[in-house]
């Protein structure tokens, strides 16, 4: 396993997370409202993330449909 250099913060908010992730704050939006917000009150103002948080945001980036993966149904 490779060690990086970059220091690990405490926690990141949405404009530093998108941009550890490599991604748009939009596309950011999308993957929480897809994977974590789903019980149909919606995302918070605002949102902070932890190290670990990027880990499991950038495995549900990557990821395509797969059926041996169980997602949480959208509520409404």
């Amino acid at each position: 396993m490779t060690e990086s250099t970059a220091a690990l913060k405490d926690a990141y908010n949405d404009l530093e997370a998108a941009a550890a992730l490599g991604i748009s704050v939009e596309e950011l939006y999308e993957l929480l409202d897809k994977n974590i917000f789903t019980d149909g009150k919606g995302r918070p103002e605002r949102v902070m993330f932890q190290h670990a948080d990027l880990i499991l945001l950038s495995f549900w980036q990557k990821t395509t449909p797969n059926i041996k993966i169980v997602r949480m149904p959208r509520r409404s």
